[in-house]
């Protein structure tokens, strides 16, 4: 599974889009995606929401859930 904050800053930056713009464009603090997109901080639920709202994908996608990934059960 890939690191979600690499997942987040991987979404952004695909779109060419910058802190600082989506940042206007979703009310989302830029220190606070930026926090997010290092790994220091966990965004909670409704910022995932979103964010996954935001970019167009599943909330699967924007924390770089891998479905191919098997669990020890």
């Amino acid at each position: 599974m890939i690191n979600y904050g690499e997942e987040l800053k991987y979404q952004r930056t695909k779109r060419n889009k910058t802190l600082l713009q989506v940042e206007k464009d979703t009310g989302i603090s830029n220190s606070n995606l930026s926090r997010w997109e290092c790994g220091k901080v966990l965004p909670n639920i409704d910022f995932c929401v979103t964010l996954a709202n935001y970019y167009g994908i599943s909330l699967d996608e924007l924390v770089g859930r891998d479905f191919n990934f098997k669990s020890n059960e």
